[in-house]
């Protein structure tokens, strides 16, 4: 790597440490429900953020009714927010009754504003008065005949004045309420509010869902089951932590009807002994409505302690309905799984017979090889793409992404499909084998290598030369069999024209020797021009005399110099012995021509 690549890797590799880091110290964000931060309190503490009346019941069963997903979930949860809510209704009229039944000793502060408050509410029960008697006086005929008396000015007066103390009333009650402790005014706020929106969450309730079966049928892919099994995963653990908040608010609401039923019981043996005593009726009847406020309030108790015990069990079969869901998810999950082996399987399989039917139909070492990788490759590519179709399913704009994604690797790869299908080609019958006699792009050579995408030659020189190799390897691409043109000169039994140049010297009889040296030429090429012709016309496919003639030529010119002539021989002979052949012909020239200068000498 570079120092580029270096310094990359690096930066990845701190950020990938500090995300690891902060993702392990964050851990704990995930382990409680939100409605799960706050504290237990009596109805005299504000546990946070519920405001004075605990109602994390109805947050516990509203936040799992928002993750249920099937029909039976949804039914659970709806009986969940029944119970929930019947039990925070049945806390805010307890919290209530606590409030009212409280006695409170002022003093300080408290005491001076119940002074305040005391006056202020004989101060409005007398503008009250006035306001009436005014109305009164001022009776329906002043405002018939629609003019202003000072009656109607006066009770004018009297009910800006009475607006004014009942806002004054409102305010020091508000301040005796802070300072003596008395939450019966916030209480009846925060009931309000929640009555306001229970009637909006009612109007947006959802609808029925479907059943466990059908829910989970809809999860086709390997990778949707997994994220619904981990899904599920975290519900049921929510669940489990909603149980033991339910479970908590049994023992709590347990230990509170102990206390007040102790409670209720010594204000019983209290008024037992005040009428024994023959205490006055005004405290007797003090205490016989201070314990009925009790009895009631243990009633209510009861009722909320029930809730909450019939929200346990809910709990419960909403955990192990959840708990069959995921079993039917992993179902699905080994079913995917068993879909992917067996792809896996029949891809390594129809690989190895595929290779095993081309093996006994080519019987080339190098073209077997080739085919291997060939299907190797073909059908692990097949393998892959079926498995991702399993883990991920069919994408929801195949057909625009096979477009674009055709086009763009059409153009990228232009160059090396064409070389992939030239291949074809060149395997077919009239194709290159290795050890053939080639002429690509006018380049000539032995062909020892054909592989996927490239031929590769071995350079010769000229035909007409001595056509000895150069040593230099030549590299093609296999699209020159598409788009190109290329010469196989061993197509048909490897036959080429080869040519030899003779020069007879001043003064011999050229005639009779160039005769001579055509009937050399005819006799020693005799056998190759026949089967030359032969196999000329199996290729060509012809009928009667072929139009293609092997018989050798000699043509007659000019010497360069100006004296005698220069005779070219042109012959038909195998690529493999030409050479050979050529060397023949030139023995038989120089015997004839030496036979020649006997005859003149003579």
């Amino acid at each position: 790597m570079n120092r580029a690549q270096k310094i990359a890797a690096a930066v990845s590799l701190a950020v990938l440490v500090l995300c690891l880091l902060a993702s392990f110290m964050t851990r704990g964000v995930m382990e409680n429900l939100p409605f799960l931060h706050g504290q237990k309190a009596g109805w005299n503490a504000v546990p946070r953020p519920y405001g004075i009346v605990d109602q994390r019941p109805w947050q516990t069963a509203k936040t799992l009714t928002a993750l249920a997903v099937s029909a039976e979930e949804l039914e659970l949860a709806r009986e969940a927010e029944r119970l929930a809510d019947h039990e925070v209704d049945q806390n805010f009229a307890q919290s209530l009754r606590q409030a009212s039944a409280e006695t409170r000793h002022l003093t300080g502060e408290a005491l001076t504003l119940q002074q305040r408050v005391t006056e202020l509410q004989q101060t409005v029960k007398e503008d009250q008065d006035r306001v009436a008697a005014l109305t009164a006086k001022a009776g329906p005929a002043g405002g018939a005949t629609g003019a202003v008396s000072p009656a109607t000015d006066d009770l004018d007066v009297a009910k800006a004045q009475l607006s004014l103390d009942q806002d004054e009333l409102s305010d020091s009650m508000e301040d005796l309420a802070r300072a003596s402790g008395d939450h019966r005014g916030e209480i009846q706020r925060e009931l309000s509010a929640r009555e306001a929106e229970m009637k909006k969450y009612n109007l947006q309730a959802g609808g029925e869902g479907q059943t466990a079966v059908v829910s989970a049928g809809q999860y086709t892919t390997l990778a949707g089951q997994i994220a619904e099994w981990w899904a599920q995963r975290s519900r049921k653990q929510l669940i489990e932590q909603a149980e033991g908040l339910a479970r908590a608010d049994v023992a709590a609401l347990t230990a509170d009807h102990v206390q007040l039923q102790q409670k209720a019981q010594t204000a019983e043996a209290s008024a037992a002994a005040a009428q024994t005593a023959g205490e006055s009726s005004s405290t007797r009847v003090k205490q016989l409505q201070g314990l009925a406020s009790q009895r009631t309030i243990l009633s209510i108790l009861d009722d909320r302690l029930g809730a909450q015990q019939q929200l346990v069990t809910l709990y419960v079969r909403w955990g192990n309905q959840v708990e069959l869901q995921h079993k039917i998810m992993l179902h699905l999950m080994l079913r995917s799984l068993t879909l992917i082996a067996t792809i896996v399987l029949l891809t390594i399989l129809a690989g190895w017979a595929l290779q095993v039917a081309f093996d006994h139909i080519s019987h080339d070492r190098r073209q077997r090889q080739t085919l291997r990788i060939i299907l190797n490759l073909g059908t692990q590519v097949i393998g892959l793409l079926l498995v991702l179709l399993v883990i991920f399913g069919t994408p929801r704009q195949m057909p625009t992404i096979l477009g674009l994604a055709t086009a763009g690797l059409t153009l990228v790869f232009q160059d090396f499909i064409l070389a992939f299908c030239g291949w074809f080609v060149l395997m077919g019958k009239n194709g290159i084998r290795v050890g053939d006699w080639v002429e690509i792009d006018g380049v000539g050579g032995e062909a020892v290598e054909i592989g996927l995408f490239r031929t590769w030659l071995l350079e010769t020189g000229n035909w007409t030369a001595n056509g000895h190799p150069t040593g230099r390897r030549v590299s093609f691409l296999n699209g020159y069999a598409i788009r190109g043109k290329y010469f196989n000169f061993s197509t048909a039994g490897q036959w080429m024209w080869d040519e030899i140049k003779v020069s007879i010297p001043p003064g011999a009889k050229a005639y009779p020797l160039i005769d001579q040296i055509r009937e050399a030429a005819v006799k020693t090429t005799e056998s190759d021009a026949k089967l030359a012709e032969e196999e000329w016309k199996r290729v060509t496919h012809e009928q009667g005399v072929p139009r293609f003639s092997a018989i050798p030529s000699v043509d007659m010119r000019p010497a360069d110099a100006g004296e005698g002539v220069d005779i070219v021989v042109r012959y038909v002979t195998r690529a493999g012995v030409r050479l050979e052949t050529r060397n023949r012909l030139f023995g038989k020239v120089v015997e004839l021509m030496r036979g020649a200068r006997e005859v003149n000498q003579k």
